[in-house]
C-alpha cells in the first residue's frame, strides 16, 4: 500500500477524532514532506484541506438527517465555535447549516466522497539516474500557489517567462527549471519559472532569485506530453520512492526542460528532479 492510501485509511478511521498531520505521516511511513507532496500529486489538494472538507461533508449528511445540536456538531468537525463551523461550511458548500437541515437533503450539495486510490493512474517509470550537483543559480518569474491554483496557474506563469528565455543577463544555457519550493503543510508554494544563471546581478526588476545549495537528486524522464506530469510526479512519490530505500530531502525540487521540449505542443519530455537525504 503507498503512502497516499494509507494516509487515506487513517483520516476515515480517525476523522472523528483530532488529526495531526505527523500522525498521518507515521501511519503512512514516510516524512511530513514526502506525504504532502504524494498527497497533492495523488490528490490535487493537500491533506488538512482534504481533511476539513470530508468533516464537513459528514456534518452536511448528519444536518440533512436532522441533527439538531449544531454546536456540537461544530466541535465533532474539529471547530471550536459554532461561528467558525458556518464560516467554513459556508465556503465549502455556500449555505449555512441551518439551511442544510431545514431542507433535509444534500442532492444539491458538492460533497467530497473519500477518495479512492485506484481511479489515479500511476505511470511506468524508467530507472532514474543519481546526479550529485553543486549551488544551483536559478532566476525568473515566481508566483505562490496552492492546491487549487496551481494547475491552471502555473502555465499562465510559463507563457508569461517565455519570452524571457534566452535573453536572461548571465544565463549559462537554454535549458528552463520549474522550482517547486518554500512549500508548506497545507499545500502553498512557490513557484519559479526560471534558468540557471551564473550570477545575480543586472536581472530584471520583476524576476525572483533562488539559492539551491548542493545537493544528490534521482532524475526522471517524462516522455509523454506536459498535461500528464502530474500521473509520472504521483508515480514517484507514491511507487518508486518508498520502495526504492531513498528518502526525499526537504528541500526544492525541479522539473528541468531541455532542447527536447517544445513549449508550442507541450512534447518532447522533461526531466523531473527530485532532492535526496544522503
Amino acid at each position: 500500500m503507498n503512502p497516499v492510501a494509507k494516509a487515506l485509511w487513517y483520516i476515515e478511521s480517525h476523522h472523528a477524532q483530532e488529526i495531526a498531520l505527523d500522525d498521518v505521516a507515521h501511519c503512512a511511513g514516510v516524512s511530513r514532506f514526502h506525504l504532502s507532496r504524494a498527497f497533492g500529486a495523488a490528490t490535487g489538494q493537500s491533506i488538512m484541506q482534504y481533511v476539513r472538507a470530508r468533516r464537513l461533508s459528514l456534518a452536511a449528511q448528519r444536518l440533512a438527517d436532522g441533527a439538531q445540536e449544531i454546536l456540537s456538531l461544530a466541535i465533532d468537525s474539529g471547530y471550536s465555535s459554532h461561528e467558525a463551523f458556518t464560516r467554513a461550511f459556508r465556503d465549502q458548500f455556500g449555505r449555512t447549516p441551518e439551511e442544510v437541515r431545514r431542507q433535509g437533503s444534500v442532492h444539491n450539495l458538492s460533497l467530497v466522497e473519500p477518495f479512492a486510490m485506484n481511479t489515479v493512474p500511476l505511470a511506468q517509470l524508467e530507472p532514474p539516474r543519481f546526479v550529485e550537483v553543486g549551488v544551483l543559480l536559478i532566476a525568473g518569474l515566481q508566483q505562490h500557489f496552492d492546491c487549487e491554483t496551481s494547475a491552471a496557474g502555473i502555465p499562465g506563469l510559463w507563457q508569461r517567462f517565455g519570452s524571457w528565455i534566452g535573453r536572461v543577463p548571465a544565463q549559462k544555457d537554454d535549458a528552463a527549471y520549474g522550482v517547486v519550493h518554500n512549500t508548506d503543510d497545507t499545500g502553498r508554494m512557490d513557484y519559479l519559472c526560471g534558468v540557471e544563471v551564473r550570477e545575480f546581478t543586472a536581472l530584471p526588476p520583476e524576476f525572483a532569485t533562488l539559492r539551491i545549495a548542493p545537493r544528490r537528486y534521482a532524475v526522471f524522464f517524462h516522455a509523454g506530453h506536459i498535461a500528464a506530469i502530474r500521473n509520472t510526479w504521483n508515480a514517484i512519490w507514491n511507487d518508486w520512492l518508498p520502495a526504492s530505500g531513498h528518502r526525499c530531502a526537504d528541500a526544492p525540487f525541479f522539473e528541468r526542460y531541455g532542447a527536447s521540449f517544445d513549449p508550442q505542443s507541450g512534447n518532447g519530455g522533461v526531466e523531473l528532479w527530485v532532492p535526496l537525504e544522503k
